[in-house]
C-alpha cells in the first residue's frame, strides 16, 4: 500500500503530519512497518515530542545556531550560494538529520510512544509544498 502525502510550509520549522499517518492507516487492520521519504535534499524527517510545542522552537532555534545562513560570516567558506543563503545550510542540515523514517505498526496503529509524532523539517525560509512518499508493507 502506497501514497504521498503533500505538505505545505511556510518558512523553517516542524510541521506535524502524525494524524493524517493515523487516518491513512486506520483501515487497514494489519501489522507492519510503515516507511516514509521526504522527495527534497533541503529538508527532512523526524519523530519528535508533540505534547510541549516548545521543543519544536528550540529544535528550530538549536539548528539555525548550528548551521547559519551563508551570508552568516562563519559561513564565508561555503561555495553553493546562488539560490540564496538559506540553501546550502538548508542541505546541511538534512544531511545531519534523517530524510525516512520506518515506523512498525500494530493492528493498522502506528507504535508511537505516548508524547510522539512525525514530522516534516523544514530547512528553508520560503513557503514550499513538501512531498513525502508513504508505504506500508
Amino acid at each position: 500500500m502506497q501514497t504521498e502525502f503533500q505538505i505545505e510550509t511556510w518558512g523553517p520549522g516542524l510541521y506535524e503530519f502524525t494524524a493524517q499517518l493515523r487516518e491513512w492507516m486506520r483501515p487497514t487492520n494489519k501489522d507492519g512497518l510503515l516507511t516514509l521519504f521526504v522527495r527534497h535534499t533541503s529538508c527532512s524527517l523526524l519523530v519528535q515530542e508533540n505534547a510541549d510545542p516548545e521543543v519544536q522552537t528550540d529544535l528550530h532555534a538549536f539548528f539555525e545556531r548550528l548551521v547559519p545562513p551563508s551570508d552568516h560570516p562563519s559561513m564565508a567558506y561555503l561555495r553553493h550560494t546562488y539560490e540564496g543563503p538559506d540553501d546550502m545550510p538548508a542541505h546541511i542540515k538534512a544531511a545531519m538529520m534523517p530524510v525516512s523514517l520506518s515506523i512498525p505498526v500494530a493492528n493498522g496503529t502506528p507504535e508511537f510512544g505516548t508524547w510522539q509524532g512525525v514530522y516534516l523539517f523544514e530547512h528553508r525560509r520560503a513557503p514550499h509544498t513538501r512531498r513525502v512518499a508513504v508505504h506500508f508493507a
